[in-house]
């Protein structure tokens, strides 16, 4: 069956696009160092500035910087020659986007910025451009090829500046040490406030929930049990409720492949021992950090002596669809 002509041409937008990022892991260098030091050390606001798709990317540029702990403004050119520029100081920094480094409205602005005093970081597709030129700290985004058929439309172009300025927002979080905690204060509301107040405790299965069988239990009846749960897992205690071991999906699967007979053992025999857990009193963000770190999407819930409280899988933090649904009581 031929495949859809529109499909072929996304899938090629979305390869060079992706090309486009990568090829940006080499620039970033010495000025990039520069420009979070700049950031850091100034006392003022980051004043972003671009016309067209780069004052689009600009904005959610500040929106990204402003809500991780980096006071942000975004200053259209066109408005600044009219008297906006008065906002700026010398405290502040100017992030100036233009791929071609030649926009004459945001180049207009640049002697009255260099006379306030203000430090200029430039994102350009070409360092050696008015912009380059003029600016204290170039970041070349360039890329080879616009995804574009006829190469006019930024696409390549305002996906690398994008991706840039997350990575310049990413690297200012690290060098201020900004929290969870920090970052609930930017978003009190909405899911993501959510989930970065919510402990695990709020979302995690407990009781008859938990897919749960008892050492010595017949590895077919774990394998049923984990089944007709359907949450790929099923956790092992002994009487006491302590925690001993974890089968998954991928567990079995793993015997099937090998042919290994499991019919006649005990889940003591085909568990994991030792499964990863947590405590009920972990934030929900963390949680998700550690299921990243150690490529898994369920975590036992356990207390202070190993006894079994409660299981947590990541589409209870997210929900089945990928949004967040938390229930929390103050």
């Amino acid at each position: 069956m031929k495949t859809d002509p529109s499909i072929v041409q996304a899938r090629e937008v979305l390869r060079i696009e992706a090309e486009s990022i990568l090829d940006l892991l080499p620039k970033v260098d010495g000025n990039f160092s520069r420009a979070v030091e700049l950031i850091y050390k100034a006392k003022g606001r980051v004043i972003v500035a671009g016309i067209g798709k780069s004052g689009l990317i600009g904005k959610k540029i500040v929106a990204t910087l402003t809500s991780t702990g980096t006071p942000a403004i975004f200053l259209h050119p066109v408005e600044g020659m009219h008297g906006d520029i008065g906002i700026m100081t010398k405290e502040d920094v100017l992030l100036a986007i233009s791929n071609s480094g030649e926009t004459q409205e945001l180049n207009m602005l640049l002697g009255t910025i260099r006379h306030i005093g203000t430090p200029i970081i430039a994102f350009t597709g070409d360092p050696r451009s008015t912009l380059g030129a003029s600016s204290d700290v170039v970041i070349d985004v360039g890329v080879k090829r616009e995804a574009c058929p006829f190469g006019l439309a930024p696409t390549s172009s305002s996906t690398a500046a994008l991706a840039m300025g997350d990575a310049l927002a990413v690297a200012l979080i690290e060098k201020r040490q900004f929290n969870e905690k920090d970052f609930f204060k930017f978003h009190p509301g909405g899911s993501l406030g959510l989930r970065l107040m919510a402990k695990v405790r709020d979302v995690m299965l407990q009781g008859r929930q938990i897919p749960r069988v008892y050492s010595g239990s017949g590895a077919t009846a774990a394998i049923r049990v984990l089944d007709s749960s359907n949450k790929g897992f099923v956790l092992v205690t002994d009487r006491k409720n302590h925690l001993i071991g974890i089968l998954t999906d991928g567990d079995v699967r793993r015997l099937v492949r090998k042919e290994q007979e499991f019919t006649n053992r005990t889940i003591d025999e085909i568990m994991t021992r030792s499964p990863k857990t947590i405590p009920a009193d972990l934030s929900l963000a963390k949680t998700i950090e550690s299921m990243q770190r150690d490529e898994i999407t369920a975590l036992a819930v356990v207390d202070k002596d190993q006894k079994l409280q409660g299981c947590i899988h990541l589409h209870d933090i997210l929900g089945r669809g990928g949004t967040l649904k938390i229930s929390i009581s103050f």
